[in-house]
């Protein structure tokens, strides 16, 4: 009998020693790790509206990162911002995907009063500005050409002639956005007070939004901004895709401006839960932001490779349900102005890249300022006003808590977030009127805007007056 046959009886008890002592020790890794992240609650329900910028959450239930922090997680589609917010704040859902003014006005105030938080922010730009091709024809007619096309950023001066003639006729100019607390309210407001046309005033007693407006901008949820438009309700709207390149699909419109040339690189959707909720559930909240930074890692790496993949899942009914076609021309890093003007635009959608994820306390001011501006807040505040808002609601902390277990897991690198920021981004210029913002002196940006309450001015009466 050869040495090795004689020994096969003990290496194999060896053999089996050795799995059996791998397994424990496995065994024991996991029990530590999950020591380290106990989950206080492992089934959760999140909201979403049906726009293309819910994609991490859409991408952490999809490809199992959710399910890799221990989290069972159902996804549901909610009928509109208000019905969503709600729905948070009394606990049908654990959290959303919310626009990044909710959790800001529901904390101040400014509608149904929560505290709501955000730990993560969901992505930078995904807006644009569409009018119908009524109105497209009349602008045409004053925009610049090159090479037989428009040149962009295609400013609101060039609708201003437009909005001007239909008030001569006596026909309201009328415009849609998504909801009073929405990136699309302040960003179609900017646009338009940067061609010198007013998009009107809240008040304590109108919050209609439409005091000494030239443009009357009232709410219509997303996926009826298409339809809403060719039946002539409205001329022209904001919103997040697919629902711009839904006007060009259908031939009924033109989207004109992207957010990204109001403001580049603007932040936009973020992930909003109740301040009560990650106070009971700190784990479990930390979890799902590991979750979601995973996901926008996912959307944004090797060039945007995983968006092909992603514009399937979300062209799926439970979650965007638009065409393939459609999600993809912005998805993908391309976007079409009128039907055939199809222009590079990459940073469309950004998820990841740029420290995306990161809940900046400049952004949250930034928000808070255009609600100051338009009376939304209907009193001046001092600018440690805004930075107190803006540290109640914005929380980095817990996103820096969940990166840096990705980081000692080996699942992102310390890199690709902004460790030993203060929260505040430098001095941001690259604006539509190139105003400069300074999330540390809103007061002072505010006071740059020629259309716009600053100091202490109100609105009474339908008037703007000096407090």
């Amino acid at each position: 009998m050869r040495f090795s046959e004689l020994f096969k009886p003990v290496i194999r008890q060896l053999s089996k020693i050795l799995i059996t002592t791998l397994t424990v020790t496995a065994i024991s890794a996991t029990a530590t790790k999950a020591a380290e992240l106990e989950l206080e609650k492992d089934e959760l329900t999140f909201g979403f509206i049906k726009l293309t910028d819910m994609a991490p959450l859409a991408i952490a239930y999809e490809k199992g990162f959710f399910e890799d922090e221990g989290l069972f997680v159902t996804l549901e589609a909610q009928a509109n911002w208000k019905v969503l917010l709600d729905r948070v704040i009394d606990g049908q859902l654990d959290g959303a995907h919310m626009l990044a003014g909710q959790p800001l006005a529901a904390t101040i105030g400014f509608g149904t009063k929560a505290h709501i938080i955000t730990p993560f922010s969901m992505d930078l730009n995904g807006n644009g500005i569409t009018v119908s091709n009524a109105v497209w024809a009349e602008m045409k007619k004053h925009i610049p050409h090159k090479d037989g096309k428009p040149v962009h950023p295609i400013k609101a001066d060039y609708l201003k002639p437009v909005v001007e003639k239909y008030k001569a006729e006596g026909k309201p100019f009328k415009m849609g956005m998504v909801f009073p607390v929405s990136t699309h309210n302040y960003e179609l407001r900017y646009w338009l007070a940067a061609g010198g046309i007013h998009p009107g005033y809240y008040a304590k007693s109108d919050t209609s939004g439409q005091i000494l407006a030239d443009a009357l901008l009232s709410v219509t949820p997303p996926p009826q901004m298409p339809s809403t438009m060719e039946a002539g309700t409205i001329y022209g709207y904001c919103v997040g895709e697919p629902w711009n390149q839904q006007a060009v699909f259908k031939g009924i419109g033109v989207p004109v401006i992207t957010d990204y040339e109001i403001w580049k690189n603007n932040p936009e959707k973020v992930f909003g839960i109740r301040a009560d909720f990650a106070e009971k559930y700190p784990n479990t909240t930390l979890a799902l932001v590991k979750a979601l930074i995973r996901a926008a890692k996912w959307l944004d790496e090797n060039d945007n490779a995983n968006r092909p993949e992603a514009v399937k899942i979300l062209a799926k009914s439970t979650y965007v349900g638009a065409d393939e076609a459609v999600i993809a021309n912005s998805m993908t890093g391309t976007f079409e102005y009128e039907k055939g003007d199809k222009r590079e635009v990459p940073d469309f959608n950004v998820f990841y890249r740029y420290f995306a994820t990161y809940p900046y306390y400049s952004d949250a001011v930034w928000y808070l300022s255009q609600m100051r501006r338009w009376g939304q807040i209907t009193e001046g505040k001092p600018d440690s006003w805004y930075e107190e808002v803006a540290k109640k609601v914005y929380k980095p902390e817990i996103y820096l808590k969940a990166a840096n277990l990705l980081i000692e897991e080996g699942k992102v690198k310390k890199e690709e977030f902004p460790f030993g920021t203060d929260g505040y981004k430098e001095p941001q210029s690259e604006f539509i009127d190139a105003i400069t913002f300074d999330g540390r002196k809103p007061n002072d940006y505010l006071k740059q805007f020629s259309i716009g309450l600053k100091d202490q001015q109100t609105v009474k009466e339908g008037k703007v007056a000096a407090n």
